[in-house]
């Protein structure tokens, strides 16, 4: 059973491991939220969390993190964050929800998953319809916003030149 975790002290190993897996394949890690800090100093990390949700990130707007944490498999498969409301930037490029699998798990169906689960958590802060955005080569991202209703609204040009492609998911 896959559910949404927040960061805590008794998942430190399996975020350090599922952090160093990621890092080792690739530079970039999605949401951002998980790997802008250094987890292997574990409480500065989830301090990072605690500021996150006050709205010291994101140009004021508060954010949750949760990893998705899968009973059976005992291990940490991803980690999604979720904006509570939409600032420009985040309205033009990032929406509501950053979702991001780990390498080894990709390709599970785990994505679909966590973005429903994410979708209940965004229910409960009272929004009744949440954007996602997405690199338009990113295949999987684009079937799991879909799978989870999303519907194609445009495609943007990012600052760094790729396109993103902005979904919107109604609750």
């Amino acid at each position: 059973m896959l559910r949404l975790v927040k960061p805590g002290m008794e998942y430190k190993d399996l975020c350090i491991e599922m952090l160093d897996e990621w890092h080792s394949v690739e530079d970039h890690i999605t949401p951002w939220s998980i790997g802008r800090l250094d987890c292997h100093d574990f409480e500065s990390y989830l301090k990072g969390f605690k500021e996150e949700e006050k709205g010291c990130l994101y140009g004021c707007v508060p954010a949750t993190t949760y990893f998705a944490f899968d009973d059976e498999a005992g291990i940490i498969v991803g980690a999604v964050n979720i904006r509570h409301w939409l600032n420009g930037r985040l309205f033009e490029h990032g929406g509501h929800i950053g979702d991001g699998i780990r390498p080894s798990q990709r390709r599970k169906g785990y994505a679909t998953k966590m973005i429903a689960l994410a979708l209940l958590e965004c229910k409960k802060l009272g929004l009744d319809r949440v954007l996602m955005v997405c690199d338009k080569a990113n295949i999987g991202s684009q079937k799991s916003i879909m799978k989870n209703g999303g519907i194609l609204e445009n495609e943007v040009t990012s600052e760094k030149g790729t396109v993103d492609q902005r979904y919107w998911i109604n609750i």
